[in-house]
């Protein structure tokens, strides 16, 4: 089984954004960097599945050198190896998605694991259009019955369960009332929700033997995929600075205010 899963390369959340006077960008010196937290976990799915199936864990990400810091993560999670789409200038969720697709194309998975949404833009995109665009099935925002503290969990037991012809497989994704389960034919899309698992932490044999998984590098031309982008951010906008709280002293002031002033009750 051969799985494919992206990392991309985003702005750590602990760390304090702030937008440029003219609104064109973040201020980005000094920021941290991480692993998208859903692509994390899409790549510790994608582990699961194939130490339970016996497969091979493909990783992917698009940005310039500086994106094989999340790869060499991904490597020393236990990902076998790693694809680099050397691209340093602007892309939109439609260039992201061509740019996938070829690189699916190229290597051929069972089922491709996307976070659902990058922390950066969240968009919740890319994984749909690739979806289109291969004209595979889809499931989105893979999740489980199972809790984080479960046993399941605890023996990192796969909730993407393949099916027993290896034709198909099972997921549970959330929906606004609930949870439904979802059977897709494979080759298949499936982009991962926060609660599908628990990312394990790279242990320092997995991070010496990332230094030499190979890396292999390609670029939008080579594969043949027009990136312009067809969006243009026009501008960034800081949200407006949150209003201080009150205390109030009792249970009937906070209900007064609540039914008068926030008129919420």
């Amino acid at each position: 089984m051969k799985i494919l899963v992206t990392a991309k390369r985003v702005e750590d959340p602990e760390s304090k954004i702030k937008v440029k006077p003219d609104g064109s960008d973040i201020v980005k010196e000094g920021l941290k960097y991480k692993i998208n937290p859903f692509d994390e976990i899409g790549v510790e799915e994608g582990l699961r599945l194939s130490a339970k199936h016996t497969g091979e864990v493909v990783v992917v990400s698009i940005g310039g050198k500086e994106v094989q810091e999340q790869l060499r993560h991904a490597l020393a999670m236990g990902a076998n190896r790693a694809i680099w789409v050397n691209h340093t200038g602007p892309l939109d969720q439609l260039g992201i998605a061509g740019l996938l697709q070829k690189v699916a194309e190229k290597e051929k998975p069972d089922i491709v694991l996307l976070g659902k949404q990058s922390i950066d833009d969240d968009q919740n995109q890319v994984g749909q259009y690739l979806a289109e665009f291969l004209g595979w099935g889809q499931a989105t925002f893979a999740s489980k019955v199972e809790s984080l503290e479960s046993d399941q969990e605890k023996n990192k037991v796969p909730a993407v369960v393949l099916s027993a012809d290896k034709k198909s497989v099972q997921v549970v994704r959330e929906v606004d009332n609930g949870l439904a389960t979802l059977e897709v034919q494979l080759p298949a899309i499936v982009t991962t929700d926060l609660r599908l698992n628990q990312p394990r932490y790279a242990s320092l044999p997995g991070i010496m033997k990332a230094k030499s998984k190979p890396i292999e590098e390609l670029t939008p031309a080579g594969l043949g995929v027009d990136v312009a982008p067809k969006i243009q951010v026009l501008k960034l906008a800081s949200p407006p600075a949150r209003k201080a709280g009150i205390k109030v002293p009792d249970v009937a002031t906070l209900v007064e205010k609540l039914h008068n002033e926030a008129k919420v009750v």
